[in-house]
């Protein structure tokens, strides 16, 4: 499915996303409603440093769907372990509140990032 431009411009605008993931055990689909970030032309999610159950299931099957800005799009996440793009993420304006709950170098070394492309 092609993505018109004036989607992209809604979906990079919005910030509160659900994600469903399918369970690395069970394949069953799984939703969490989560914050994303437009950085660089990409889709980022990311969290505080700790462990991460969309991030696992993520690592077992990288397909995903996304809602949001009034659709559900179908995607596939990968892993993002490029330092200096974390880096990037991290001291951006939008991803501010995150360097109130951790160091910048934690975040960049330990913090779960996956990119979605739909």
């Amino acid at each position: 499915m092609a993505v018109s431009s004036e989607l992209l411009a809604r979906l990079a605008a919005t910030r509160t996303i659900d994600l469903i993931t399918y369970g690395r055990r069970t394949g069953l689909p799984r939703r969490i409603e989560i914050w994303w970030f437009h950085v660089e032309d990409r889709f980022v999610i990311t969290g505080t440093p700790g462990r991460r159950d969309w991030l696992a299931n993520v690592r077992a099957n990288p397909r995903v769907i996304v809602k949001a800005a009034g659709v559900e799009l179908p995607g596939l996440a990968v892993e993002i372990e490029d330092a200096e793009f974390r880096r990037r993420v991290f001291s951006t304006p939008h991803t501010s509140w995150y360097s109130t709950q951790a160091q910048l170098e934690a975040l960049v070394a330990t913090a779960p990032m996956i990119e979605v492309s739909i």
